[in-house]
């Protein structure tokens, strides 16, 4: 069997490791990267951050399985004994809701610990005796990772992937797909910018933000959105304890990063978030308009913060429910989609390409049951719908 794989970030390097683990020398695997730098990547351009903290179980242990993965790095993905570092730093995030969002937070606390992941909450008393530089009065209720949560490169971890991708078979062509030939219903071929053909048996469309577009090289739609999110670098003059990676009501976030921090915003339900804004143009004007006011009545001491730099990159959204495609395309079986995490694909990466390695070889799930992500629910529009979105 010959596999084409569309895409070379974290989830294209993590699907074509798991086919060549699982399949041997009966899967080739071409994976087509346009970017060997992985510069553009989302997996370059992501915060990083890792957490077990969801409102279904399914992505909990997605969760879990990528932290294994991570934090047994040499193991999972060493190539000749060598160490694989990936920069990972233990951290915890912290999740504040108001009144409001207090049933929201249990719910998903019940579903998190069942999931066997390690949480706690917090009532405003405990919280503010934890975080003494934390604003507490208008929070009533907060969940914690205690274990299991953190952060690391994006790009070190995407390229680990793809190294031992590499190591047990798997080939890289550096260059575009142009076109996908659609021939009795299955796709048979697809046409790089270098004029290359690679005909296959299947083809697994792991593009990121640009899933979407792939598809419509093969008239396939793929309800995929690049939506682009600003990360902001900042520092503050008072010195502060290490913090968690701090998840607002306010819609912002932030952490610790070295001797600063970095922080955004994510819109919500009513706010503009326009498809394929350009990434070498950080929306700057978020700082003051959305993050600033937040994080200062969020921690007094940021009253003083400053911006150092700004990045932008992109989240690959499915906005029926913020859940990721995995599987057979519901028009093309031989079109495998691993695509829209929606914000969670670097952590998700590993449990998503081995549970697409096993439905595409065998058939169905063998590990940990992925069948809720299936691409079906598209046409039923029935959604999955993640509540833990940040």
């Amino acid at each position: 069997m010959r596999v084409v794989v569309i895409g070379g970030g974290a989830v294209g390097a993590a699907v074509a490791l798991f086919l060549r683990q699982r399949g041997g020398a009966a899967v080739e695997v071409l994976v087509v990267e346009a970017d060997p730098t992985l510069a553009r990547s989302s997996s370059a351009l992501s915060a990083g951050s890792v957490r077990q903290q969801f409102s279904n179980a399914v992505n909990v242990q997605m969760s879990r399985f990528g932290h294994q993965v991570i934090t047994e790095a040499d193991a999972w993905l060493g190539v000749d004994g060598a160490p694989v570092p990936v920069g990972w730093v233990p951290g915890a995030y912290l999740f504040c809701a108001g009144a409001a969002g207090v049933p929201v937070l249990q719910h998903n606390h019940a579903v998190q610990r069942q999931a066997g992941a390690d949480v706690a909450l917090l009532r405003r008393d405990a919280l503010a005796a934890r975080f003494p530089w934390l604003h507490t009065d208008d929070i009533a209720l907060a969940s914690l990772g205690q274990s299991g949560e953190g952060w690391l490169d994006g790009e070190a971890w995407a390229r680990a992937l793809g190294a031992k991708a590499r190591a047990l078979g798997a080939q890289w062509r550096h260059d575009r797909v142009t076109g996908l030939h659609l021939q009795a219903g299955r796709l048979v071929a697809a046409r790089l910018a270098s004029g290359e053909v690679l005909a296959a048996d299947a083809f697994v469309n792991a593009a990121g933000p640009w899933a979407g577009a792939v598809g419509a090289l093969a008239g396939l739609p793929v309800p995929v959105h690049a939506r682009r999110r600003t990360v902001f670098m900042m520092t503050c003059p008072t010195p502060l304890p290490p913090t968690p990676l701090v998840v607002d009501s306010s819609g912002c976030w932030f952490r610790s990063e070295g001797r600063g921090f970095i922080g955004g915003w994510s819109p919500g339900d009513g706010d503009a978030d326009p498809d394929d804004l350009p990434l070498d143009q950080p929306d700057l004007a978020q700082f003051e308009d959305r993050l600033w006011p937040a994080m200062a009545h969020r921690v007094p001491a940021f009253e003083a913060l400053r911006v150092q730099q700004a990045w932008a990159g992109y989240y690959e959204v499915h906005p029926l429910d913020h859940n990721a495609l995995i599987g057979a395309h519901p028009h093309c079986a031989n079109f495998w989609l691993c695509n829209g995490f929606s914000g969670h694909g670097l952590q998700h990466a590993p449990a998503a390409g081995r549970g697409l390695a096993e439905l595409l070889l065998t058939g169905g799930f063998e590990t940990l049951d992925l069948s809720a992500f299936s691409p079906q629910r598209v046409l039923t529009g029935q959604a999955f719908v993640e509540q833990a979105i940040i």
